[in-house]
């Protein structure tokens, strides 16, 4: 990638953190259910969420398309390339610096440490292939998750909102399980095999792998977070009498 490249692919992140800050602020028109309103707590987290889910549905219906557009990407993970996925990793760049910054700014970094670690790892991974031109197809393996995290995010948007009816809460509660194995364990297990098999262990290759290896880990913890607080409830630990209005976690 020459230094024009860079500059705009700069450009276009920048250009993407200014979205979703627009988005933050127009999120602040959207009506909030009463269980928000009633806990002025709740208000940084129910926007938040808001944008959240607004990155999930764009950028998981981006990388879904433009793999199902250009299977031949999946043959060449390491050096494939796609302007399609170049322009989704420079967005998807941009929600994370911008969500980095909103919950620094907002005073939340001590209850959503999890998260800016995560976004730490995302923005640093996605940097290193902006600047090689490498590894895309490997990224837009790995934002296919954010079709997983729409679910997720309904879910918590649903629990915050106190619905009285929970039907609609339980059969999100089932889909999102299937789309967490369809969309967030298996393009990452798939990954894990490919990265530990084929890809050098030295420069980004074995920075992308040691990533990887920590988000395993981070996703198996969420995933036994999830397990217990839908269907495993009794197994809880810790979480009663707790106010987490305020917090934001990848699971609760």
């Amino acid at each position: 990638m020459g230094p024009g490249w860079r500059a705009a692919s700069a450009a276009l992140v920048g250009g993407s953190v200014a979205i979703f800050g627009g988005l933050r602020r127009a999120a602040l028109a959207v009506p909030r259910p009463a269980a928000v309103r009633s806990r002025p707590s709740r208000a940084w987290r129910w926007r938040n969420l808001l944008v959240s889910f607004a990155h999930s549905v764009l950028a998981g219906l981006w990388a879904l398309f433009s793999l199902w557009h250009s299977p031949e990407l999946l043959s060449d993970i390491q050096d494939g390339y796609s302007v399609s996925g170049h322009l989704l990793v420079c967005f998807s760049s941009g929600y994370f610096i911008h969500d980095s910054l909103d919950i620094i700014f907002n005073h939340q970094s001590r209850s959503s440490w999890e998260y800016l670690v995560h976004h730490a790892m995302a923005i640093s991974a996605f940097v290193s292939l902006i600047i090689t031109g490498r590894f895309l197809v490997a990224a837009m393996l790995l934002l296919l998750v954010e079709v997983s995290n729409i679910f997720l995010t309904v879910r918590m948007l649903l629990k915050m909102s106190n619905v009285p009816s929970p039907v609609l809460y339980e059969a999100n509660k089932y889909v999102n399980l299937v789309m967490y194995f369809a969309f967030r364990l298996a393009p990452q297990a798939y990954l894990t095999w490919y990265f530990l098999r084929y890809v050098e262990v030295q420069g980004q290759g074995a920075f992308l792998t040691a990533n990887l290896l920590m988000l395993d880990a981070m996703i198996l913890m969420y995933f036994s977070r999830l397990l217990r607080s839908d269907f495993f409830p009794s197994l809880r630990k810790g979480s009663a009498g707790r106010d987490v209005d305020g917090e934001k976690f990848l699971i609760d």
